[in-house]
Order: structure tokens, then sequence, then C-alpha cells
């Protein structure tokens, strides 16, 4: 469960751009910019709780084909 929340964390950083990938021609590195981090979370938590209780408001789902 750990691990799941913790990539979760990592992943809501990722697309919110606080990791930054850096190249020179002597190394590699990935900095974080811890605020940027914060906000990012922050808003990504907040959204998917969003639509968690949204989903609680739908009370049925007709699937219907069209040929």
């Amino acid at each position: 469960m750990i691990k799941f929340i913790l990539s979760i964390v990592i992943i809501l950083a990722l697309i919110g751009g606080a990791v930054q990938f850096i190249a020179t021609d002597e190394s590699w590195s990935l900095v974080m910019n811890k605020e940027v981090a914060l906000n990012s979370i922050q808003n990504g938590t907040i959204t998917i709780y969003e639509l968690i209780s949204d989903a609680d408001k739908i009370k049925s789902v007709d699937l219907t084909t069209v040929k």
C-alpha cells in the first residue's frame, strides 16, 4: 500500500512539472522543486477526491450500441 501511495505522489509530481532533467557532458541529474511538487500533489489529490465523490452521485449507466 505504501508503494502504491508513493508511486502516486511521484506521478503527480512528474505531471506537475516539479522534476526537471538536466544533462551536461559530464553528468545527468534530476532536480526537484519542492514547492511545485507540493502544489502539484495537492491539486492532484483534490482532483482525484472530486472525481471519486462525484462518482457516488451517478445513479445508473445506460449502454447502447448503434449499427
